[in-house]
């Protein structure tokens, strides 16, 4: 008659905690860049132009300092570059044409603040991620006290 055991691979126990430290790492990391990224946003006083019409213009008005508010303002910024160009993009136009540096600085600023706002995608993928890990590193860590 023989004997079976459900004993836990080896390193189980190890690797749980690997992955929780790992867990830890990215909440905090994520968490810390949400906030940078927040606070370098809030420091250059943008608002959110009172015609903005996203999400039914609820961010008009607002300080920019979110994902939601930045993209906001992105986005009435396009409308406004549109309109100051009679619907031309900034490649539609002719190099001699004076709307042509406007509708470039509002691309750049555009940029700027779709930068932020993928930034802000990336904090929240990367805290996402870390609580999965987190939970992944519990249940290692259960599956090593099996007896």
């Amino acid at each position: 008659m023989s004997s079976y055991t459900n004993a836990p691979a080896r390193g189980v126990k190890g690797a749980g905690v690997f992955v929780i430290v790992a867990a830890i790492i990215m909440i905090v990391a994520g968490i810390a860049v949400w906030i940078l990224v927040a606070t370098q946003l809030s420091a250059e006083k943008i608002t959110v132009s009172d015609d903005s019409t996203f999400m039914g213009g609820v961010f008009a008005g607002q300080q920019v300092q979110g994902p939601f508010t930045a993209y906001a303002q992105a986005d009435i910024i396009n409308h406004h570059a549109l309109e100051a160009s009679g619907g031309a993009t900034y490649a539609e136009l002719e190099q001699d044409d004076p709307v042509r540096d406007t509708v470039m600085d509002a691309s750049f600023l555009r940029a700027s603040l779709f930068t932020s706002v993928v930034a802000f995608g990336v904090c929240a993928l990367v805290i996402g991620l870390g609580i999965v890990l987190g939970v992944i590193g519990g249940a290692l860590r259960g599956l090593a006290r099996t007896p």
